[in-house]
């Protein structure tokens, strides 16, 4: 996934892969429901250094979670599309890029559905990958190199 690109609505804003994903969610609470206008998010998990700003500006907001500890949506300066959010519990250090943001989405299908117990009754989830009702141990469910990736920028950050 190296040199896939992605930017925002209006053109403005543009951004370059330079690693592929961590793990990819379809998260299908109420809260990402909400944030999008649609029946659920699809976030590719990445390393916030693998993402190239390669033009526009962003503008970070803020907004609440149900857990309530935030989470900062990093937005085209421009036309205010979410291209990626950060979470209180992974910090800066790994991003939740929003996957129609990609220029092909296709190109990041998820690997796990999420918290399907809210997800709308007419979503049909027949892809094969694992469905959970709420959340998942990433121990158990990542690759183990997306957990080494993980813990290497985890301890970048901190150093």
């Amino acid at each position: 996934m190296a040199g896939i690109e992605g930017g925002c609505s209006c053109g403005a804003t543009r951004y370059r892969l330079s690693a592929a994903p961590l793990f990819v969610h379809c998260c299908h609470c109420t809260w990402c429901q909400r944030e999008t206008g649609s029946a659920f998010a699809v976030n590719v998990l990445i390393e916030r250094s693998a993402i190239e700003l390669v033009q526009g500006d962003l503008v970070r907001s803020e907004l609440p979670t149900a857990s309530g500890s935030g989470q900062s949506f990093l937005r085209c300066a421009a036309c205010g599309t979410t291209l990626w959010t950060h979470y209180a519990g992974m910090k800066d250090v790994v991003a939740f890029l929003k996957g129609g943001t990609l220029d092909d989405p296709n190109v990041a299908p998820p690997d796990i559905h999420i918290f399907t117990s809210t997800k709308q009754d007419w979503v049909t989830i027949d892809d094969g990958k694992p469905v959970m009702k709420n959340y998942y141990s990433r121990d158990a469910r990542w690759p183990q190199a997306s957990i080494e990736r993980l813990k290497a920028a985890r301890a970048i950050a901190k150093a």
